[in-house]
């Protein structure tokens, strides 16, 4: 079989997915970076706890909105780039994890065992995964709420996506296959 591309393409075409890669890792790396250093400490003042909650519930239906508008690009767009939707898997894990953690910091009675980001990052992967060992544990009403929104959130969102990019990488790996045929 006969490949359909010339070689200026192919060279045009690889050129092409190495900054959409190195665009996507960067993101990546920004979102650890932003995971580690923003600020969460305990606030006195109701106003600003409240103004940071309104600010992390838009953060989320963002991230909820970028996810679908990604997920629906894959399913129309065989050929689009898997790495924003890697990226918002990455940030949903990465802001849950600070929610964890922040509502661990300003709540302690909240969380047996989420002392650091360390800590939130693992139990949210833990949730992530389902696989809970139990040394991390919801212990109030407030957690567990944001635990439920958590989980669906990772059910709808973080899995499908991960399921999509799974599929569309093993797709792409067979039609790359049937091509160097």
């Amino acid at each position: 079989m006969q490949d359909k591309h010339s070689g200026v393409e192919k060279e045009h075409m690889g050129r092409r997915r190495f900054p959409y890669a190195l665009r996507w890792l960067l993101a990546c790396v920004a979102l650890v970076v932003v995971f580690a250093v923003v600020p969460i400490r305990a606030e006195p003042d109701t106003g600003v706890l409240i103004v940071r909650w309104c600010v992390t519930v838009v953060m989320l239906a963002v991230l909820t909105i970028a996810i679908r508008w990604q997920a629906v690009r894959q399913l129309r767009e065989p050929d689009a780039p898997l790495g924003a939707l890697v990226v918002g898997i990455l940030a949903g894990l990465l802001l849950f994890a600070l929610i964890d953690y922040g509502l661990a910091v300003h709540r302690p009675e909240q969380f047996d065992g989420l002392d650091t980001r360390v800590d939130g990052l693992y139990f949210a992967l833990s949730t992530l995964l389902t696989v809970g060992f139990g040394d991390v544990s919801a212990q109030g009403q407030t957690a567990r709420v944001v635990l439920c929104v958590q989980m669906a959130f990772n059910i709808t969102a973080i899995a499908g996506s991960a399921s999509l990019v799974a599929g569309k990488l093993a797709e792409r790996a067979r039609t790359h296959d049937r091509r160097d045929r």
